[in-house]
């Protein structure tokens, strides 16, 4: 089960954005009830359709070199934000679906 919801405008464009930008696995999904189960490494997400909550929990992903994704994501289109790296343990990167939920991206160094 997802340890995390995301409320997304309209499924289908989350689904895709999700899948073939971010890299995320589906593992299951629902037409009728518009909602989608989402996997990247140790993250668990879901997608429900709805309007988006500004504040709600952050998507916790870990990435291998976080510096050429947020290369690749900013070429994509893909909002994000600053690269920031925490005394050389850890580069940290905010990215926003189209909805505008974040999904902050690790590079353990």
């Amino acid at each position: 089960m997802p340890v995390l919801w995301y409320h997304v405008r309209d499924l289908d464009d989350a689904r895709r954005f999700y899948l073939h930008t971010l890299g995320f696995e589906e593992t299951a999904v629902d037409f009728v009830e518009r909602w989608s189960h989402l996997k990247h490494g140790e993250m668990k997400l879901g997608l429900a359709e709805g309007e988006p909550q500004e504040d709600g929990a952050v998507a916790h992903v870990d990435v291998e070199d976080l510096k050429s994704e947020a290369e690749r994501l900013r070429d994509a289109g893909v909002s994000v934000g600053i690269i920031l790296e925490l005394q050389g343990e850890m580069r940290l990167l905010d990215v926003y679906d189209p909805d505008g939920n974040r999904i902050q991206l690790a590079q353990e160094l």
